[in-house]
């Protein structure tokens, strides 16, 4: 049934509206007061141009996160937000290091691991928004009333 399909598709499309009002919005708020230190969390993880990262980073989750939800350009804003989950889950929250460490093969300290904090959402929405990539948004969206779904 098309219609099933179509709704899932829009449910999926929901974590976007999390993304980019529960990580992004914050982000660009606290990038554009200046006050983030989202950017040394960056440079960190051995970016050049942290500023400029960040902000990209930040974008892909408010921005593409709203695009996501709406279904315009789904393919698209699905496909940067999948990437900025990648960074945030293997780059950042380690998520290697996690399962390595629940095997037993790389053990690390709990203070390591509450440091790489917990990488599972970012794992989460990665899946989701590579899914949606591959998919596209279906019918309820702004996309397929363009003709571009």
């Amino acid at each position: 049934m098309q219609t099933h399909r179509d709704v899932a598709l829009l449910i999926l499309r929901l974590a976007g509206l999390y993304l980019a009002l529960g990580h992004g919005l914050g982000k660009v708020i606290g990038l554009a007061g200046g006050e983030s230190r989202f950017p040394e969390t960056v440079a960190k993880l051995g970016f050049p141009a942290p500023l400029l990262f960040a902000w990209a980073a930040a974008l892909a989750e408010f921005v593409g996160g709203l695009a996501v939800t709406l279904g315009l350009f789904a393919r698209w804003a699905a496909a940067f937000a999948a990437f900025n989950m990648f960074v945030a889950a293997f780059m950042r929250h380690r998520a290697i290091g996690h399962f390595l460490a629940w095997l037993g093969v790389a053990p690390v300290s709990e203070d390591v691991l509450e440091a790489w904090r917990d990488p599972e959402l970012a794992i989460v929405y990665l899946l989701v928004f590579v899914a949606l990539a591959f998919s596209g948004p279906g019918r309820f969206s702004i996309d397929a009333k363009r003709g571009r779904a």
